[in-house]
């Protein structure tokens, strides 16, 4: 599994003109069963993306796909993480 932080290295007012073609991009990721849960960070300065993927390779050309990374608006930090323990209904996290 990986861990996506999503920090805005532009105005909010040009983050804000390419929010549509991000989040209809976060719903194509969802649907393929890349992204498994998003939120912008508070304060909003990005977001975070729980992510899963074969590889950190298939990952990266996963994002550059993001409306917010060809706008320039943004840029991510990944950190791939072995999840080995879960609170209960969320088991399934330690097979990512």
């Amino acid at each position: 599994m990986f861990i996506v932080s999503l920090t805005y290295v532009a105005p909010v007012e040009r983050v804000d003109a390419a929010l549509a073609a991000h989040v209809a991009y976060l719903d194509e990721q969802y649907a393929a069963g890349v992204f498994l849960a998003s939120g912008r960070k508070v304060p909003r300065t990005g977001g975070v993306i729980l992510a899963s993927a074969e590889s950190r390779e298939a990952l990266d050309a996963v994002l550059a796909r993001d409306p917010f990374v060809v706008a320039g608006v943004a840029a991510y930090e990944v950190t791939e993480v072995a999840v080995s323990k879960t609170a209960p209904g969320l088991e399934a996290l330690i097979a990512l």
